[in-house]
């Protein structure tokens, strides 16, 4: 399968040398699937993007989208891509209507195909019925569906979604995930970045994970959870037999347990998902041990970003690259 995008060492510095915001970063994103790109706050993530979309001249390094070179033939990219920002970039003053149909003219299509191709989007991201009204009634995820279908206009063969659903209450941000999930049976390829953990885990085929610039985990979301031990086995039973039960986790999984007295509570990594469960259940009902509680938990998203970052993910994005304005 050819990528949709491809980048490599890019370098970017400002201002004026002081902020290193990628330093080497290299991606590859395959035609018709999402790579969602993870980090934390200053990272990079808007820095990545605004370069792979022709907004930022990186200081060196190379990338192309769709086959085509960002550096060296910028409009052509532009023709080919979709952006949608942290930021809604719609015209407050306009309708949700108006605005469609402006950023079609913008995009030279002519008029009646910017009508019909408004009337469309705003009936595939449920908006019809709010076309006519001032952007300024608008709820937030009613404005970020819109700012999406514009980004859509032209039918892009590569769309970048930077952080597609801050800001938004849950519904919104369900909403959003099914939006971008139809894009993505439509056979888009996107790169999406984002600080919902959740989000990568719903949405992306594969996952990068970048802090100070630079690559420093990618695959799976299978494959980064299992970077942090896998699958744990959680087990409460009386005080009075935490150090039995110990004992018994050991032998049976050869993994060291670890106790919380204070929640009666051992916790071990094992292999085998449900059937850890089976043989630990025999295993300490043969030594009459009274099982409180039993869990098997698979470490989260939040777990393997922490593990590989040492820090929390945050919501804030670089403050040095928020956008005062956007152009598409």
């Amino acid at each position: 399968m050819n990528n949709a995008i491809a980048a490599s060492d890019l370098v970017k510095t400002y201002p004026k040398g002081k902020v290193k915001a990628l330093d080497g970063l290299s991606l590859e994103v395959e035609e018709g699937t999402v790579l969602g790109v993870l980090g934390p706050n200053g990272a990079g993530k808007t820095t990545c993007v605004r370069v792979l979309a022709t907004l930022l001249k990186p200081d060196s390094g190379s990338a192309t989208v769709a086959g085509v070179d960002v550096i060296k033939n910028p409009d052509q990219v532009r023709k080919l891509i979709g952006l949608s920002g942290q930021y809604a970039a719609v015209d407050e003053t306009l309708t949700g209507w108006d605005n469609l149909v402006m950023f079609g003219r913008l995009y030279h299509l002519s008029n009646s195909q910017a009508k019909a191709r408004a009337t469309e989007l705003l009936e595939q991201f449920k908006l019809t019925e709010s076309a006519k009204r001032a952007i300024t009634t608008y709820s937030g995820g009613m404005r970020r569906r819109l700012d999406l279908a514009a980004a859509l206009i032209v039918r892009p063969k590569v769309l970048f979604l930077d952080e597609p659903t801050t800001g938004l209450d849950p519904r919104g941000r369900l909403d959003m995930w099914d939006a971008i999930k139809d894009l993505v049976a439509g056979g888009a390829t996107l790169l999406l970045t984002t600080q919902y953990l959740e989000e990568a885990d719903q949405l992306a085929d594969d996952i990068i994970v970048i802090d100070h610039g630079k690559v420093i985990a990618n695959g799976t979301s299978d494959e980064l959870k299992a970077q942090v031990g896998g699958e744990k086995l959680e087990v409460t039973v009386a005080p009075s037999s935490l150090l039995a039960t110990k004992a018994a986790l050991e032998l049976i999984t050869s993994h060291e347990a670890q106790v919380d007295e204070q929640f009666n509570r051992i916790s071990i990594a094992v292999a085998g998902g449900s059937a850890a469960l089976s043989d630990v259940v025999r295993a300490l009902d043969g030594r009459s041990i009274e099982i409180l509680d039993l869990a098997l938990k698979r470490p989260s998203l939040d777990d393997v970003f922490l593990a590989l970052t040492g820090h929390v993910a945050e919501i804030e994005e670089e403050a040095e690259v928020k956008p005062k304005g956007r152009r598409r």
